[in-house]
This record gives C-alpha cells, sequence and structure tokens, in this order.
C-alpha cells in the first residue's frame, strides 16, 4: 500500500507559514547596528581626513538601512524585512525635516544669548546711537505684543465666526464662494496686505499716517483665511451624533454651537489660532510699510505714531550693519522665538481650560 505524505498547504519557502515560524532579531539589535555603523563610518571618514557631519550622517543611514533590511531578510522573512526597511526610511525622514529646524534654533541661540539679558530686555533704544553698546527691546516687545493682541482681537471673531457658517449653516453657491475667496486669501503675499493697508489708511488719513493700528490691520488681513480654515477643519471633527443628541433634547442650535460644539472643539480651535499667530507675528514686510521703521522709543498708544516691533527692529539692526547691531538682531531674535513659545504654552493652558471635562 503506499502511502503519500502531504505537505501543509502553505509550508514552502517564502510562504506566509513558514515566514511566521522564523525567527527574530534582538530587541537591542537595532540600536546596537546603528551604533556600530555611526562609529565605523566615522572611523573611515577620519582614516581618509573627510569627516563632514552631513555626509557621517548620510553615510550611517545608508548603511544601516541596508545592512538591517539584509539582516531581517534572513532571519525574520521578507515581510519582516520590508518592515523595518519602511521604518527605517520614515525615521530618517522624520531626522532630515528636523535637522533645519535644530539648526536654526542652535544658531539663533549660539549667537543671540550674547546680549540676551535683563537689561536687553527692560530698556529701549532712546537715545541711543548705532554705533553705542547700549539699548535694548523692551519698545520692540511692547509694539509686537500691543500690535499682535489688536491682530488677534480682530481676526479671531471673525475667523472663527466665519467658520461657524461654513459648517453650521451654509450650503450652496455661497458656500463655494466663501471658501475660495478663503483659499485665495491664504496664499496672498504678505506685503500685498501691506499695501492694500497703506492704500486704505491714505484714503482716510492721508498719505504718510503709519501706526501700530494699521500694522495690526494689516497682519488681521493675513490671520482671518489661516484662523478660518483651521477651525473649519477642527468644527468638522465634532461628532454628528454629539448635535443630533442635542437636537433629540429639544435644545435650540446656536445653544448646541455655544455649549456642544465650540467646547468640544476647544483644543484644536486654540491650536489653530495660536498657528495663525505664529504665522503673522514674525511679519516684517507689512509692518515696515505700516507702523514705521524708525521708532526707538516706547509707544503703548496703537493710534498714535510709528510702532517698533521685533520683527522691523531685526531688519533695522541688520541694515545698519555692524557687530553691535547684529548683535542686538540675534537676541531679539531669540526673544521672537521665546516670545511666541511663551504664547503656545499659554494657550495650551487655555484650551485646557474651556475643554469639557471627561470626569
Amino acid at each position: 500500500m503506499n502511502t503519500t505524505t502531504t505537505q501543509p498547504s502553505g509550508a514552502g519557502t517564502g510562504s506566509p507559514a513558514n515566514e511566521m515560524r522564523r525567527g527574530s532579531l534582538p530587541n537591542h539589535f537595532p540600536a546596537m547596528l546603528l551604533a556600530s555603523c555611526a562609529a565605523v563610518v566615522a572611523g573611515i571618514l577620519l582614516a581618509f581626513s573627510s569627516f563632514g557631519f552631513l555626509l557621517w550622517g548620510l553615510l550611517t543611514a545608508v548603511a544601516y538601512v541596508v545592512i538591517i533590511a539584509t539582516a531581517s531578510a534572513r532571519v525574520e522573512g521578507g515581510r519582516k524585512a520590508k518592515d523595518r526597511l519602511v521604518t527605517a526610511v520614515v525615521y530618517g525622514c522624520f531626522l532630515v525635516a528636523m535637522l533645519p529646524l535644530v539648526s536654526v534654533l542652535w544658531t539663533v541661540l549660539r549667537n543671540g544669548i550674547v546680549r540676551f539679558d535683563g537689561y536687553f530686555l527692560s530698556v529701549s533704544m532712546s537715545g541711543v546711537l548705532p554705533s553705542m553698546d547700549a539699548g535694548g527691546v523692551y519698545h520692540a516687545i511692547v509694539g509686537t505684543l500691543a500690535i499682535t493682541g489688536m491682530a488677534t482681537l480682530i481676526s479671531v471673531p471673525i475667523g472663527v465666526m466665519t467658520a461657524i457658517y461654513l459648517v453650521e449653516y451654509a450650503e450652496g453657491r455661497l458656500k463655494r464662494i466663501i471658501i475660495f475667496f478663503v483659499d485665495v486669501m491664504t496664499g496672498i503675499p504678505s506685503i500685498v496686505a501691506g499695501l492694500f493697508v497703506v492704500a486704505l489708511w491714505m484714503i482716510l488719513f492721508g498719505p504718510g499716517e503709519t501706526n501700530g493700528a494699521a500694522g495690526a490691520i494689516a497682519l488681521s488681513v493675513l490671520m482671518i483665511p489661516v484662523v478660518v480654515r483651521s477651525s473649519e477643519e477642527m468644527l468638522r471633527l465634532v461628532p454628528q451624533d454629539l448635535r443630533e443628541a442635542s437636537y433629540a433634547l429639544g435644545v435650540p442650535k446656536w445653544r448646541t454651537i455655544t455649549r456642544v460644539v465650540l467646547p468640544t472643539s476647544a483644543g484644536g480651535l486654540t491650536t489653530g489660532i495660536m498657528l495663525a499667530i505664529a504665522r503673522v507675528i514674525g511679519e516684517t514686510a507689512p509692518l515696515i510699510l505700516t507702523t514705521g521703521s524708525s521708532a526707538t522709543a516706547i509707544n503703548w498708544n496703537l493710534f498714535d505714531g510709528q510702532m517698533m516691533n521685533l520683527p522691523v527692529f531685526i531688519y533695522s539692526q541688520v541694515r545698519m550693519g555692524g557687530a553691535v547691531n547684529y548683535e542686538r538682531a540675534w537676541a531679539a531674535a531669540l526673544t521672537l522665538i521665546l516670545v511666541v513659545m511663551l504664547l503656545f504654552f499659554l494657550a495650551r493652558i487655555i484650551g485646557r481650560m474651556f475643554a469639557p471635562k471627561t470626569r
């Protein structure tokens, strides 16, 4: 009697069942491999006297990807090897994207910390000549906070209410027209917003009239479309079931929006508003045209005279040249970054305060 041994389905080489019975690389193998590749590549480059951080990082990444994919294919099978290959590529792209950000932050910190101190933050440039080793950025901080604050007060209500209208009420052709113009406004150059406000100010008050209010209006022209688009996306993320549950209890639509939709999306709305502020707080071109570039004294009045701000202060110091002015410019750039970080921190706190409680 002949007996035939039947091989289990999928037991051949390379089949899914066979790959599931493969071994696996140790958990610490990727970290050890990366460290080994970095050390070996560094030694080779030093031996040829051509060591550079960019070349070292690139060759290390290539060597790591090739070796990890090959080792995984031999030990774990093709499916796991593809997973490790894609994972390594994703992490590598993330690091490449982070390099410019880290480089900018490090450059600003290294050059700005030279003059960044309490004196620099607490005095203005009033009575200080460009060549003098004195003066600070206090008047520019005041101007930046005042102008950006007024622009935020103008832009946030208009932007959020427009987003509410688009999500909750608008229909048909009018909705498409509004979305089209919002998208167009999102891409306009910042200097166009400045020229628009300059022309408006010339019509209303005559030529040569510059003040902080004009700069705030120019920034609001740039902020409104960003607030509209980000708020619209956040409002659309609120589940429709929450709205329907509120309607089922007899709650009117306006109250559902204020008590259900807005609190649910408070965190996302806050993030979108902060992105809009970060988008405009460093703008220079519209502020040069609308607020002036020669103010040296502290000015708290948005409607009276020129008002200095951090971006224009940086521009004016670099334009004058000289070691002292460059140091002031780098320190002002560091101050601007810290102001943005502080605003983001405060926005996170406010978002947590107004977000719905889970318990």
